[in-house]
């Protein structure tokens, strides 16, 4: 396959940061607590004109969320990577065999070498930062792609990145599909993605061609379930703000509910009116976000309207319409629906939201486990033996409980997904473990046994051996 014309400024690039690597195949806690301090610093400095370039990108996008969910997540992600550095580079002493006694054993977490990231445009900040946050952690040197979808903040990002980073620790790649497709064809240490299932695939192939370990943080369709125990009103309220922050363009956001058929209406129309207290209007209003480009806005216009032609209720809240020039999509619930539906099948990705009916909790539960495993799940109840239930008989990547995305912003869990949500985790001290080469080191003792064991083999060793064996 012939290679991208850009291909051969990437494999230089790639060359100065393994060479850089070589040269300091072991940073030192100052070393990298000085590149966390840079990051922090390129979003201390930045924040304003990163806000704006989201918001430019997007259309509008609130600059709260834009604090909240990009720039406060990752300088939290620092402050708690800063707090723990020390004891996670620390060499760990694990038991040693009592056949290898008085041997001993530890493992040194290594650094990989050259991590690829390859970041998303729903969090363009977040989603780029926070693995290269990790990855800097443990000691290596970092290669941003990031989408192409959002060139103001790209570009920002370079600038940013460039001003406090030498090309030899990390850089920012900017470029169209192509770029993307040459960057995760390179030979990295470890590639880590984030975006949809489907081009999550394309990206693992590419990466095998060189045996190159992936992150793959996918989406999918992540379902809450509301239980009869629950507060109907608070749950609808936080499902609301949970699926309406930033539009809905949120790989965890709930992309669909699971309620008792009896309470659907009611729940329906309690998430309409908790749309409605937090976004009075929707024209000109600087809280609502945008979706991001004509291309997302048609294709979410399109899932309702396939849904609606095969028999869908569509339910919007009143003073709430949709505003195609500005690509202003108003919070939408869809009632009796099929789930022959594109809108069923596909991850919606936006502020619409699909209502499904269920008698009993086990049909909720098989409902979910017969789709592909998602990236979140979200139960609301209070019956304790209830979320028990869904929590040991259904897979996802995380769960949150009575509240949506909070999950993901717990630094001392692991967030990733399973099966066609994704493969791996991060955050925190998993993430300093993702990027790390746990390296096993065994240290013979002097006063070892093993000659013992050495030709020529003869009844000796036939008596050690059997002793061995009695003792195992």
């Amino acid at each position: 396959m012939d290679r991208a014309p850009h291909a051969p400024q990437l494999d230089t690039l790639l060359a100065t940061q393994r060479e850089a690597y070589r040269r300091d195949p072991y940073p030192d806690r100052a070393t990298r607590l000085d590149r966390l301090a840079r990051v922090e610093s390129l979003l201390r400095d930045g924040g304003d004109r990163i806000a704006q370039a989201i918001s430019a990108d997007f259309g509008n996008r609130s600059v709260h969320e834009t604090v909240i969910g990009e720039i406060f997540f990752v300088q939290a992600g620092i402050a708690h990577t800063r707090s723990h550095l020390r004891k996670w580079m620390k060499q760990r002493r694990v038991a040693t065999s009592f056949h290898s006694l008085p041997g001993s054993s530890r493992i040194l977490p290594q650094p990989l070498g050259v991590v690829g990231i390859v970041s998303p445009w729903n969090y363009p900040l977040q989603l780029a930062l926070a693995p290269a946050v990790a990855a800097l952690a443990a000691g290596n040197r970092v290669m941003l792609k990031p989408s192409e979808l959002t060139p103001r903040l790209s570009a920002l990002l370079a600038e940013l990145v460039g001003a406090r980073f030498g090309a030899d620790e990390m850089a920012v790649v900017e470029g169209d599909a192509e770029v993307g497709k040459a960057f995760t064809a390179l030979r990295f240490d470890h590639l880590f993605f984030t975006g949809s299932t489907q081009v999550g695939r394309i990206v693992a192939q590419a990466a095998a061609a060189n045996l190159v370990p992936v992150t793959l943080e996918l989406g999918g369709k992540s379902p809450a379930i509301i239980d009869p125990s629950a507060d109907l009103d608070e749950a609808a309220a936080r499902i609301a703000a949970g699926k309406l922050f930033n539009a809905g363009q949120t790989c965890i956001a709930p992309d669909y509910v699971l309620v008792p058929t009896a309470r659907r209406e009611a729940f329906a129309q309690a998430f309409l009116q908790a749309a409605r207290r937090m976004y009075p209007a929707l024209a000109g209003n600087p809280d609502y976000t945008t979706i991001v480009s004509e291309r997302h806005y048609q294709r979410l216009e399109r899932l309702v309207d396939q849904a609606a032609a095969t028999g869908a209720r569509v339910l919007r809240a009143e003073g709430h319409a949709a505003q195609a020039s500005t690509r202003v999509l108003p919070p939408t619930v869809l009632l009796d629906g099929r789930d022959d539906q594109p809108v069923m099948q596909e991850e919606i990705f936006g502020p619409v939201l699909p209502v499904v009916g269920y008698e009993q909790l086990d049909e909720a539960i098989g409902y979910i486990n017969a789709r592909p495993r998602p990236l979140a799940l979200y139960f609301f109840g209070s019956d304790s033996a209830a979320q028990e239930r869904v929590l040991t008989r259904t897979v996802s990547g995380g769960v949150t409980v009575n509240d949506c995305l909070l999950h993901i912003a717990q630094e001392n869990l692991p967030f990733g997904g399973v099966g066609d949500s994704g493969i791996g985790s991060y955050h925190g001290e998993h993430g300093f473990r993702l990027f790390s080469k746990d390296k096993p080191v065994f240290v013979q003792s002097r006063f070892a046994g093993t000659a013992l064991l050495r030709p020529p083999y003869g009844p000796r060793t036939e008596r050690v051996i059997g002793l061995l064996r009695k003792l195992v």
